[in-house]
This record gives structure tokens, sequence and C-alpha cells, in this order.
């Protein structure tokens, strides 16, 4: 708290117990406020009212400078180092000819109670520009690339990449009307959990000496797009696709069938013109998840671009569009992600629900190693950037998708 600040509590504070002390030397004789008495207790309420207003105002005014000078706070997370620090790491341990592993980490933990990572539209001025944390950049790349990331996900970090157990509700306990005397009825919940474990994911990204000699080059936000979005394709697609068996669960895995195209539907969600298809089909799939599920800030749509161009060219019977508006209107957004499978035969072409019930779990920290013998004939250092990760759907009633018709 600046001093500024405390002047001000301070002053409402002196207000308030002036204010006091002339209510209870009334109270103690017994009689009303004074005429003088009653003017001198507004002003102090009035006065108390002021010095709070100010406080509140200039507290944030710093709150409002302090998010705008530090995105990652605004994420709730502790500052890591920035670009500017960890290039001249990279630079240092080159010129060294260190062989000591890197590791960019992240200092924050997000439960279920935060769920998914949350993204802010910002200016990309040079008027604007700050420092970025590398951690950040990373995982804004693979967002980029990984709709169940950027639809909501409840990401959680952990210190080692041991099993993590996360305990889930399959069953809850039901209550009935009981009669006066009658026996109350036992309805325990049935209990499982899911185990998060920590698969590596890799990727090589090589680097002139050029470019590490050249100071003016951000070396950290480079290496942090291209490790970015090189993970985030390879973890997107597990994390709709995955087995279970040597990668994550994918959500297809585990969401349970919401809606089921009818004849006629096997690639397109049919004609808008009639009943039980088009944008029908699409509506009952958000009638198929339970309410706390389809009014979660979390919900949406995921499907794969051509799929979503389907949506965009629903028409009515006269000719007229009506899925750029259905799209507009909606009240979950739609993400396209190229790892939904596309619109076939029986194919699960189009997900939906709450995905803050779909866990990502990230062993904290990126940790990056260089060869200066594997690119040796070309004048560049390779680094290696490893990452631990795994996924599982939490709750399986939470997503629900849509199935094309079999002819």
């Amino acid at each position: 708290m600046s001093a500024l600040i405390e002047e001000f509590v301070a002053k409402r504070e002196a207000c308030i117990a002036d204010a006091r002390a002339i209510v209870d030397a009334a109270e103690r004789q017994h009689r009303s406020l004074t005429t003088s008495e009653d003017e001198r207790f507004a002003q102090l309420l009035a006065d108390a009212d002021t010095y709070r207003s100010q406080a509140e105002k200039f507290q944030g005014f710093r709150d409002q400078a302090d998010a705008a000078g530090n995105f990652y706070a605004q994420l709730g997370h502790r500052s890591g180092p920035g670009n500017d620090e960890i290039s001249d790491k990279f630079r240092e341990v080159i010129r060294s000819n260190s062989r000591e592993p890197i590791e960019v980490r992240d200092t924050s933990r997000r439960t279920i109670s935060q769920p998914g990572i949350e993204l802010r539209a910002l200016s990309t001025s040079t008027a604007t520009l700050r420092p970025t944390n590398m951690y950040r950049t990373i995982v804004e790349s693979m967002t980029e690339t990984s709709a169940v990331l950027r639809a909501g996900a409840t990401l959680l970090t952990t210190d080692d990449g041991g099993p993590l157990v996360v305990p889930r509700s399959t069953g809850f306990s039901t209550a009935a009307i009981v009669a006066e005397g009658g026996a109350i009825g036992l309805s325990d919940p049935t209990l499982g959990s899911v185990t998060l474990g920590s698969y590596k994911y890799g990727v090589l990204v090589q680097v002139s000496y050029e470019l590490l000699q050249d100071t003016s080059v951000d070396l950290a936000a480079y290496l942090g797009r291209e490790t970015g979005t090189a993970i985030g394709i390879a973890l997107g697609n597990h994390l709709i696709n995955g087995t279970g068996t040597g990668q994550p669960r994918g959500v297809i895995l585990d969401a349970t069938v919401g809606v089921t195209g009818p004849t006629g539907t096997a690639t397109t969600l049919g004609a808008q013109g009639t009943a039980g298809q088009g944008a029908d089909l699409l509506n009952n799939l958000v009638g198929s998840v339970a309410e706390p599920y389809a009014t979660s800030r979390a919900s949406a749509f995921l499907l794969r671009n051509a799929s979503l161009t389907l949506v965009r060219n629903l028409k009515t019977t006269q000719g007229d569009l009506v899925g750029p508006q259905y799209i507009a209107t909606s009240p979950s957004p739609f993400y396209v992600d190229p790892n939904v499978p596309a619109m076939a035969a029986n194919a699960k072409s189009v997900l939906y629900g709450d995905w803050s019930r779909y866990f990502v779990r990230f062993q904290n920290g990126i940790r990056f190693e260089r060869s200066d013998d594997y690119a040796f004939n070309t004048d560049q250092v390779t680094f290696r950037a490893l990452l631990r990760a795994d996924g599982a759907l939490i709750d399986t009633s939470a997503v629900k998708w849509f199935a094309n018709s079999a002819t």
C-alpha cells in the first residue's frame, strides 16, 4: 500500500473515531445529539466516505498499472524470468560451451476453480511492447494450436511427473421425502478416480550461430513460439484422439454420444428446412448435456474447419443463409481443430460440452538442452525442448459428441 493510500485510510479511520466519540458521549448522557453535534457527525461521515473513495480510486489505478505491466500476473501467476533474462542465459550457455540443461519454469498452480487458459487481446504496436514470460509464450503458442486448451480445459501444473490421482464422482447421492418416524434411506455416492501421468513430448529447434550472436533478436520469444507450436500440434492431437495407452486419454475416448444424425447425414448436417436436421442437430447436441455444463463459461463446440464451413452454409428452403447468424448468436463459441474427425459415416465430428472438466497436466517446466555437434556441418546449434504432459476427461458426462449417420 502506497503512502498516499495509507494517509487516506488513516484520515478515514480518524473521522470514524471522532464520529463514534460524539455518539458515545450522547449515549452516556442519555440524550439526543445537539444541532451542532448532528452537523459535525454528518460532516465526519461524509469526510470518511470521501477518503474511502479516494483510497479505492488510487488503489484501482495502481492495480491497473500493475496488470498492464505484467501480463502473467493477469492470469493469477507469479512472474517468471523475462525474455531478456532467458535470452542472455541462452547466449551465456552457448559462449561458455556449457552442457547444463536450461529449465523455463512456471510457478503457478491452476485448479478446477480456475479452469482453462485465459487469453486477452493485446496491442502489438511498438509503443506498448513489454517484457513477456517465456513459459507464457510457449503455453500461448500451444493454445493457438490446440482447441482443447483454447476452449477452457483446466490446466494443472506439478513439480514432478509422478502419477497424479484426480478423484471424480460417477454417481451422486439421492434424497427423498421421509415420513415422520420413518427410516432414512442410505444413498452413498459412487466415487472413482483418474490417474494423470506425464508423457514426454520433444522437439528439436536449430538456430544459426549468427542468430545467437545477434543481441537484437528476441531469442527466447523465437524459441518459445517454435517449441510451443511444435509441441502443441503433437499434444493437441492426443487431447482429442489419444488412446490412453502410451499417450493421453483423448476427449473422444471418454465422451458419450449426444446426438446421432438421421439417415442422409453421413457427411453433412442435412437440410436446414427439414425438422431434426441442420441447426436442429446442434441444438439437440446442446440439449443432450446437463444444464450446469451447458451454462458453464467453458462450454463450447469443437469441430474441424470444414465442418464449421458446413454450419456456415446452412440455408433455408428459399436459399437464405442462416448458418452465420446461428454461429453469431450461439451462447457457446465454436472452436476449430484439425484433429476433430471429419464428417463421414459414423464419425464423431462435432464435440460439445464443458471443457473445464477436461484436465491437462503439465510437469512444471520446459527443459532445453543444446548440442553443437548435431548440426556441425551447417554451423548451427540444436536445442532440444522437452515437456511432460497428460490429459483426461474427468467428468465423462460433461462432453458429448454428434455422430454422422451410417448412410
